[in-house]
């Protein structure tokens, strides 16, 4: 039996890379600054979703919130084999905390339509929070699985999976609809597919041609510019290239519930902590040298 998933997928800043120009000077952190990457628990949530689908059939849906520049990892969702992808971009959805972002996926997992399956990663790893997936799940009104480290079997209507439970694991089963969140350990994503990457390294939303065809034409009046901006649009529609673009309003959603309007979240203080290292001390690997670091540790208060 065929089952249809949504994967929820976010573009982060690479914080293996964090330079000296990370932080503004008022605290807050100044992500054109940062290199982006792939969510890495996202990852694996696309590879759950895939293995699902080559199992028993189906489709996959990709989803992501962010500036046009997250089509990046929309790409890269093609490239491994998605379906279909779709990239939710507003300005009006900036400053979304927690509680906002999942409205707006939640409203935006509806306008898909029918769906079995929504997997997303356990967080991420700009904000930590692995709070974003059971709050779809709550405004969804389905049921939520979360630290999947692996997915057992589906039957009818019925998914049995393995989570975490911190000091262990547990099986579990729950009917479908569900929500899962995925951990690091549940699979090895696979590489992007070259025969795929071919093919859809072209692929663009309508934002990435619309400043194309302005860094290109920059001379050409802006009715010119929108011709062009038409005819490319179209060209890449018609060899399955333009992906998919939506805003605010094609999910129907309450701009009350979107971005700082929808976001109770307040942060009173952002510190930019530096550490610093003053000497070191040489263990030697002996039972000797084992015992000196335990007294070391017991000392400073380490250990005890």
């Amino acid at each position: 039996m065929p089952y249809d998933s949504v994967i929820l997928v976010k573009q982060v800043p690479d914080t293996a890379h964090v330079t000296t120009d990370a932080m503004r000077a008022d605290g807050t952190v100044n992500r054109g600054a940062l290199p982006t990457i792939f969510n890495p628990e996202d990852l694996h949530a696309l590879e759950s979703a895939l293995e699902l689908r080559d199992r028993y059939g189906g489709t996959i849906t990709a989803l992501s919130m962010g500036p046009p520049k997250a089509a990046d990892v929309l790409r890269e969702c093609l490239f491994r084999g998605v379906d279909r992808v779709i990239l939710l971009t507003d300005r009006r959805a900036a400053a979304s905390d927690t509680l906002a972002t999942s409205y707006i996926l939640a409203q935006a997992v509806k306008t898909i339509g029918r769906f079995d399956f929504v997997f997303a990663g356990r967080q991420a790893i700009d904000g930590d929070t692995a709070q974003v997936g059971p709050q779809c799940a709550e405004k969804l009104g389905v049921t939520q699985l979360t630290y999947l480290e692996e997915l057992v079997h589906v039957e009818e209507d019925v998914v049995r999976v393995r989570r975490n439970v911190g000091n262990g694991w547990e099986i579990v089963e729950a009917p479908l609809p569900v929500l899962i969140t995925v951990m690091d350990t549940a699979n090895e994503p696979r590489p992007p597919a070259a025969r795929k990457a071919l093919r859809h390294k072209r692929a663009r939303i309508e934002a990435e041609v619309v400043a194309a065809v302005k860094a290109e034409r920059k001379e050409a009046s802006k009715d010119d510019q929108a011709i062009e901006v038409a005819r490319r649009c179209k060209s890449l529609r018609e060899r399955g290239l333009l992906i998919e673009q939506w805003n605010l309003d094609d999910i129907g959603a309450d701009l009350q519930r979107c971005g700082l309007a929808g976001s109770p979240t307040k942060v009173f203080r952002v510190q930019s902590i530096v550490l610093t290292k003053e000497g070191y001390t040489e263990i030697a690997p002996t039972e000797e040298g084992a015992r000196q670091l335990i007294q070391e540790l017991v000392i400073d208060r380490t250990l005890g």
